[in-house]
């Protein structure tokens, strides 16, 4: 067993996962290697990426602004004319950096209760009935998983092409991820895909969530970014601001954050019964990944923070 095996092992332990759950755990590096630990997972085994979508529907929208076919200080009304028209006050960079001030989960689906599914069209109608948002757009940072369906129904529109067709196009076919994909239905998963928890399935939802990978996939995705082959990785590495300058620490669909004399991009992803992690180092060429099903903890982060440890404390 190698050192890092065994360093590996020793953190999921003193995270408090026991042997018998199902896990997977990966690390790449330039130089290095490739490094998986998985249990009751293959690394090819597709699983719910939850949150961790946000950064591909984020990598869809900077791949249109490059193009020309997206400006992100457009208004939401521009690209969705069905909602009200405090829309009309909120662009698409409010959304990519949760500064819309969007209605919260909670409220959202108290409306959609004939929506099991957790459907985008369900979300978006939804919207349609709240006369103001939560609060003045680009005024607070307030998480928002309705901010980034709406991001990904401008996408589909910017794109005159539905999601899914147009990141297997542009990202997943392009950087050799074949497991990876967005997954609106009917069916509640892809074909041989990880069931999470009964009874609850994941949302259909594209854009806040969606998307199906594997540990694989997850490292050559954060190997991707990290060497900048969709040519888009200082935009979405960019962090936002509010309205009046204040920067915020999330950037594209990512959080930044700092370990020792590192800056880290990093992002989870969680639903009933999984949780996920992926984190990615540029300066070292680092990409790392932590998932975990039938998890309703916060384990993940103790055991991504001792890898960070663990690789940037080496020489």
């Amino acid at each position: 067993m190698s050192q890092l095996h065994q360093r590996v092992t020793a953190l999921l332990s003193e995270a408090g996962y026991r042997g018998d759950e199902p896990l997977a755990v990966g690390l790449e590096r330039r130089g290095v290697p490739p490094f998986s630990l998985t249990r009751g997972l293959t690394a090819t085994t597709p699983v719910y990426a939850a949150s961790l979508s946000k950064q591909m529907t984020a990598a869809c929208a900077a791949l249109l602004v490059r193009q020309g076919a997206l400006d992100v200080e457009s208004p939401l009304s521009y690209w969705l004319p069905q909602l009200p028209a405090w829309s009309g006050t909120i662009s698409l960079r409010h959304l990519i950096h949760h500064t819309a001030g969007l209605p919260a989960d909670h409220k959202i689906d108290a409306i959609t209760t004939g929506d099991p599914d957790r459907t985008s069209s369900g979300i978006i109608q939804a919207l349609t009935q709240f006369p103001t948002p939560d609060h003045s757009p680009g005024t607070a940072h307030v998480y928002s998983n309705a901010g980034y369906v709406c991001l990904a129904a401008a996408v589909e529109r910017a794109a005159s092409r539905p999601l899914p067709d147009f990141a297997q196009r542009h990202l997943f076919a392009p950087l050799a991820m074949p497991d990876t994909r967005y997954w609106a239905g009917p069916a509640p998963a892809p074909p041989g895909a990880a069931p999470l928890a009964r009874p609850h399935p994941a949302p259909l939802s594209l854009g806040d969530g969606g998307v199906w990978t594997t540990l694989n996939d997850l490292l050559r995705w954060g190997q991707a970014l990290n060497a900048d082959e969709l040519g888009i990785s200082e935009l979405l590495q960019t962090p936002g601001h509010l309205d009046d300058g204040t920067p915020l620490d999330y950037a594209w669909g990512i959080g930044v954050r700092s370990h020792g004399a590192y800056r880290v991009y990093r992002h989870g992803g969680g639903w009933t019964g999984l949780r996920n992690l992926h984190a990615r180092v540029p300066e070292l060429d680092l990409t790392m990944a932590v998932i975990a099903i039938n998890d309703h903890t916060e384990r993940r982060v103790p055991v991504i923070n001792g890898l960070l440890d663990e690789v940037t404390s080496s020489p």
